[in-house]
């Protein structure tokens, strides 16, 4: 899966599951859009059927720190080449 690819289903991801449409990049999903801790739940679970697969504990701790769409496709990239998806 290529970044691109990653980004547009990222991108639909929070179009369906959280109706936030075109966002910015950088924009802290937090202070921007209201996430909290039960849509961080609910976005890796979204991020586990994206990559067919479970994600570790460890993988799901380093998520935590998670601030933007950015780094959520930083996020996922890693698990791609991790696991060779």
């Amino acid at each position: 899966m290529t970044r691109e690819e990653i980004t547009l289903k990222i991108l639909d991801i929070f179009r369906r599951e959280f109706e936030i449409v075109d966002p910015g990049f950088e924009d802290d999903l937090r202070e921007t859009f209201g996430f909290d801790s039960v849509d961080a739940i609910e976005l890796l679970l979204e991020i586990e059927k994206l990559l067919c697969l479970e994600l570790t504990h460890e993988e799901k701790k380093m998520a935590m720190e998670i601030r933007n769409i950015r780094q959520i496709i930083d996020y996922v990239e890693r698990m791609v080449k991790k696991r060779n998806l």
